[in-house]
């Protein structure tokens, strides 16, 4: 079972690891087509007799690097601007956006605005669609319809989650594949699952994870991952991305017996249970790297918005065990926002024929 646990952050010195040695200019992301890491699996005839180096390192005077997501962000984001830009030389269109928000939900509006902004900075039109809480399903769907049509619209956004009465699935099926920009669709989520294949879109959140472990030099293949969370946005296509750069992926849920001594034996921790401080200091292997991806509103009148956000891990325990991890805000966030715009320039550049 779940357990809820709220802790004060403490305030450590920490080195931010920002980017990594750059690839060609011409290039936005570091992690490579999926059908491009498709390996056979061929066993050794005698695994008992393969030499296993030592798993658990010294970390008692280490420096955790702390994973700048916004900056990162900013250096994709301005190679998709730069893309954008040249897209609007050479053809006169640029990339569009359409986010259908359903409801009042703070945290909702707040990733919408964020969006929104983040696609004016790189040069992508964006068009909102607000409808009230006790909407109903056919509206949103007709909303969907209107942009699957639209010429001007390459990507389509649903603000997840929907109000408890809308099925959440028969409005995503709505949406035109060739627009999923979000990766949900159930032919990308097949595909995203099946060697050989490469998905129109990856899931946003998933794609950024990878990408920060790419750019932060944590080595994936043969390594022990453990998803905590099992949701059709962020766990499952988390732990199947993993599978496909050839980690040993285990996954956590609400049922999984002893889950502090599973998740303690891995090499990569993805966390996306949505449960605050849900992961302790004991849960983590001394050196592990931890993508904290829980990003739960906690009422704050001292913010800005009224509430402010806190991760599945608790911080101040992790960082003095693990040896890569990310904050929460500002970690795994702005990465998804910009795997958002990466996937918008992609569907463009897909229906405009432009390379």
């Amino acid at each position: 079972m779940w357990t809820n646990y709220l802790r004060k952050r403490l305030p450590l010195t920490i080195r931010s690891l920002h980017t990594l040695k750059g690839n060609q200019l011409d290039q936005i992301l570091m992690s490579p087509p999926l059908a491009s890491l498709d390996l056979p699996d061929i066993w050794s005839p005698n695994p008992s007799s393969r030499i296993i180096p030592a798993i658990h390192k010294s970390f008692d005077d280490h420096t955790t690097i702390v994973l700048d997501g916004k900056l990162i962000s900013m250096e994709i984001r301005s190679r998709i601007a730069a893309k954008v830009r040249e897209m609007k030389k050479c053809l006169g269109e640029i990339p569009g956006l359409a986010v259908i928000l359903v409801g009042q939900r703070r945290d909702s509006r707040t990733y919408v605005r964020n969006k929104i902004m983040a696609c004016e900075e790189v040069g992508i039109k964006s068009v909102v669609t607000e409808l009230p809480t006790d909407c109903a399903e056919m509206d949103v769907q007709n909303a969907i319809m209107r942009f699957n049509k639209d010429p001007s619209i390459h990507g389509i956004l649903v603000q997840l989650p929907l109000p408890e009465h809308l099925d959440e699935e028969k409005v995503l099926d709505a949406l035109c594949i060739e627009k999923d920009v979000d990766g949900f669709h159930p032919v990308n989520m097949g595909n995203l699952a099946i060697n050989g294949r490469d998905p129109l879109f990856t899931p946003c959140t998933p794609k950024g994870c990878i990408e920060l472990l790419i750019r932060s030099g944590v080595e994936i293949m043969g390594k022990k991952a453990v998803v905590i969370g099992r949701s059709n946005i962020v766990g499952l296509p988390t732990s199947l991305l993993l599978q496909r750069h050839h980690a040993t992926v285990t996954v956590i849920h609400a049922f999984t017996e002893n889950p502090e001594q599973i998740t303690s034996e891995a090499d990569i921790i993805v966390s996306a249970a949505g449960v605050p401080n849900l992961v302790r200091g004991n849960w983590i292997k001394p050196g592990a790297t931890v993508i904290d991806v829980g990003t739960t509103p906690v009422e704050d009148s001292g913010c800005d918005d009224g509430y402010r956000l806190v991760g599945d891990v608790c911080h101040e325990e992790a960082i003095k065990v693990a040896s890569v991890i990310t904050p929460v805000p500002g970690g795994v966030g702005p990465m998804t926002v910009a795997m958002l715009l990466y996937n918008t320039l992609l569907s463009a550049k897909r229906m405009l024929n432009f390379n």
